[in-house]
């Protein structure tokens, strides 16, 4: 049985930073605070917790004082660097390129739909990590949507200016769009001045899927690995399951069942952004042995 591990699946390059940002102040130091999980990955947060990386709460941040706390990928709220210096909080920063512009570009947007009466409107998973900075960049003056049906909250008469969540789907955002735009036009408004819709996807991200339907398709089983808090996961997943039904979503090697593979020639082995290589191939070391 040929087994290939997608040599373009695992970390994106904002989550190698924030990673090697916190094991390089773990050599130095045997204790680090980090901001919520630093992955969405729960095999390498207890990797990263044995080497002495504490996860806290923003509810904790407001207690402690004098240390050191990681900023992840996913960027933060204004707030947070409010608390920290308050507290003598040294941050450790690690917000990724490409949030961090994103989150200018709202605040940015901001103030120009601000002066036409227009509405913010943002993309995204409630409650994730990279929604909470982002909407914090504007005091929460925005509106966000993750379906169709969340549109109902927008006025179509005022002016929008959207923005995604970098790592949601791009065929999901254009059809949000679409729909936004059928709908503004039955209110007798279709001026592409009064709505505004932001490319702000990350590429790397958006860059995988049509990678991962190729890869999908040439071979007979695909395991995908990754932990269950990660969007782009599921995202990502959710494509390979439409190119290959005997798609199989795993976070770890327990979950593997060894019917999958009794008529399989070649299994292919991918994961999401927040995947480590080391668990892909531990893997696909697990497969190697069931024939």
């Amino acid at each position: 049985m040929n087994i290939e591990i997608d040599k373009y699946s695992g970390f994106c390059f904002g989550v190698v930073y924030a990673i090697q940002m916190a094991e390089d102040e773990l050599v130095k130091s045997d204790k680090l605070y980090c901001l919520g999980d630093i992955v969405h990955n729960n095999k390498e947060v207890e990797r990263l917790n044995d080497l002495g990386l504490e996860i806290i709460s923003h509810d904790d941040l407001k207690k402690y004082k004098d240390c050191k706390v990681l900023i992840r990928a996913h960027g933060e709220p204004p707030s947070t660097y409010k608390i920290a210096m308050e507290n003598n909080i040294q941050l450790l920063d690690a917000s990724c390129p490409v949030v961090l512009k994103l989150q200018h570009q709202i605040k940015e947007g901001y103030k120009d739909v601000s002066k036409i009466n227009g509405q913010i409107v943002v993309y995204g998973k409630k409650g994730h990590a990279e929604i909470t900075g982002l909407i914090g960049q504007i005091g929460g003056d925005a509106v966000l949507v993750s379906s169709v049906e969340d549109l109902n909250q927008l006025d179509f008469t005022r002016p929008i200016f959207m923005y995604s969540q970098t790592t949601k789907n791009p065929k999901a955002y254009a059809d949000l769009k679409i729909e936004i735009e059928q709908r503004r036009q039955s209110h007798g408004f279709s001026d592409p001045l009064q709505f505004v819709v932001n490319d702000t996807l990350c590429r790397q991200v958006s860059g995988r899927e049509p990678q991962l339907k190729k890869f999908s398709e040439k071979h007979d089983v695909i395991v995908f690995v990754s932990g269950t808090k990660s969007s782009n996961g599921k995202m990502l997943y959710a494509s390979c399951k439409d190119e290959n039904s005997d798609s199989y979503f795993i976070s770890d090697v327990d979950e593997i069942k060894k019917e999958w593979f009794v008529s399989a020639n070649s299994v292919g082995i991918c994961g999401a952004t927040s995947t480590p290589l080391w668990l892909m191939e531990r893997v696909s070391e697990y497969i190697s042995e069931i024939k």
